[in-house]
């Protein structure tokens, strides 16, 4: 069962072990573990809806206080210390679009407020609900989770937009196909969600991102359907596909998306290479990924991450043997960790890797063959699991992503640490800041940075105003260098008050201007992607 105030199945858990314990202890101090609220004592605090009976609409304090969360840190301590955030008063599961039409002309029709809600994996706020006189009514769109069709000579498959990754694959794959993305929420996030915040899966680097598996597809909006017809290219004026890429529930809702497939690969193998330092690691994944072999992944950890998850591998003993072995190689302190992944046909697998291979010797690379890769590519969706252990022990996690040009991928990474530092040094606390490169482009890289923190005693409000400063700090770090808001998550109300330095004063008044053209009476999911209050959103 997936659990209600934490990340996951309630069967499946990432445990710390005892070096990993004493790495918390030794960077951050002892961790503050609090009483987790009751969710029957929550439900007790939720109001009574302000939506009529209706026989598509539920309307029970349990099914509404279940869409008013996503998962971002803010929405965990609510959950967690039991501070109840508005909540939608009723909630609709629509088996179909003809559903989701009635639903938006009710809504339409009455001024409801509206939020499209599916996985409800969000980390950037697109699922709050905002204090209003209006009522408002979640769309849950789970059940649209089926395979509706498969042109197997174009590739093309069409889900509906609530199907989850799991269910994508399983689907697909009896009929030897793949949609191939793989972001870290894929257990529960969906195709739709990933079209409306424009996701990247770990193996984009063959796949692509979302933006080059959607198709074409269909959009209901308050003012009427949205059809985005599947092409193989065209000239025919903007591409419409960008009104719906990125729009997260701003314009309307999707039900269903046409995506790209490919054939199972003959080969995949996961491999773990070691590089002396960041300097010649960069200088190695930045000219390697130019040369644009056949691979589909590349993701370097910095010295930090990569002696963080040496840690948390365990097998001191093995591990120990390795980092000697390393050292002798010219990979000691300041190592940097390459996970290579090879997917495609053997032949072509067999040469991409001895290609790559040969390119990264030249900067000192050490090959260890694919054991760490295999052991990755088992927990590759695990990672966030290791938050709810770290909330038991008293301490804890965000992730805050971006990207950004070559030259300043290593400025920034270190810049977006020292800011979590500097903020936390302001209550007399330290952080614990590592950092990743896990989308890599001829042009730039993505930077994901994590950072792990002792949980303030106090409950909720002094750690909601830590993670706050935390997220506008690094956030105008961000600006500061020129990177994205968002490379992989979207912007929802977490990160809304930034995107207008990346798309200025008549980028923001074009959005503002769709937002009025599909949405004339403001039902759509408000506050999201445009903040509300900003010159572009009167």
């Amino acid at each position: 069962m997936r659990r209600w105030n934490g990340w996951g199945d309630d069967a499946t858990s990432m445990d710390l072990n005892p070096g990993a314990r004493a790495m918390m202890a030794e960077r951050l101090g002892p961790g503050h573990p609090g009483q987790d609220a009751d969710r029957k004592k929550l439900l007790k605090k939720v109001p009574a809806s302000r939506l009529p009976k209706h026989n598509l609409i539920q309307l029970d304090a349990d099914t509404r206080f279940a869409m008013a969360f996503g998962e971002s840190y803010g929405d965990w301590i609510r959950k967690r210390f039991g501070e109840v955030p508005p909540v939608p008063d009723g909630v609709a599961f629509p088996e179909s679009r003809e559903d989701v039409r009635t639903l938006l002309n009710l809504a339409q029709q009455n001024e409801w407020i509206v939020i499209p809600f599916a996985g409800g994996t969000s980390v950037a706020g697109h699922l709050d609900c905002p204090v209003s006189e209006r009522p408002i009514l979640s769309l849950n769109l789970s059940r649209l989770n089926k395979l509706q069709d498969l042109d197997t000579d174009s590739q093309l498959a069409t889900f509906g937009a609530g199907t989850a990754g799991p269910d994508i694959e399983a689907q697909l794959r009896p009929h030897g196909y793949t949609l191939g993305h793989f972001p870290q929420s894929f257990e529960y996030s969906t195709v739709g969600g990933w079209v409306v915040t424009r996701s990247s899966g770990q193996q984009s680097l063959r796949y692509g991102r979302i933006e080059q598996l959607f198709a074409g597809g269909h959009m209901e909006t308050p003012v009427g359907p949205l059809t985005i017809p599947t092409l193989p290219a065209s000239s025919a004026g903007p591409d419409l596909r960008e009104v719906v890429m990125g729009s997260e529930g701003r314009f309307g809702v999707l039900t269903e998306a046409t995506v790209r497939v490919t054939p199972l690969p003959g080969h995949e193998s996961f491999h773990a290479i070691f590089l002396p330092d960041w300097d010649s690691a960069e200088n190695a994944v930045r000219t390697l990924v130019q040369r644009k072999l056949p691979l589909s992944m590349m993701r370097l950890s910095n010295a930090i991450e990569t002696e963080t998850n040496l840690t948390l591998a365990g097998h001191a003993t093995v591990i120990g043997a390795m980092e000697k072995y390393l050292a002798l190689r010219g990979c000691g302190e300041g190592k940097c960790m390459l996970m290579l992944g090879v997917t495609s046909d053997e032949r072509t697998a067999k040469f991409a890797l001895k290609e790559a291979r040969r390119h990264l010797a030249y900067f000192g690379a050490v090959y260890i063959g694919t054991a760490m890769g295999s052991k990755w590519a088992a927990n590759r969706f695990k990672g966030p699991y290791l938050r709810n252990t770290l909330w038991d022990e008293g301490y804890s996690a965000d992730t805050i992503e971006t990207a950004v040009d070559w030259p300043r991928v290593k400025p920034l990474m270190l810049a977006m640490e020292q800011t979590a530092r500097d903020v936390f040094a302001e209550y007399g606390e330290r952080v614990h800041a590592f950092t990743h490169l896990s989308h890599m482009y001829p042009q730039g890289s993505s930077i994901y940075s994590q950072y792990v923190w002792a949980t303030a005693p106090g409950g909720f409000a002094p750690n909601f105003e830590r993670w706050q400063k935390l997220k506008a700090a690094v956030a105008r770090t961000i600006a500061d260098h020129g990177g994205t808001a968002s490379h992989q998550h979207g912007i929802g109300r977490d990160h809304a008050m930034h995107l207008d330095v990346e798309k200025g004063p008549l980028g923001m008044a074009t959005l503002a201007e769709l937002c009025r053209h599909f949405d004339p009476k403001k039902i759509m999911n408000p506050g999201k992607l445009l903040q509300d209050g900003g010159p572009w959103a009167k």
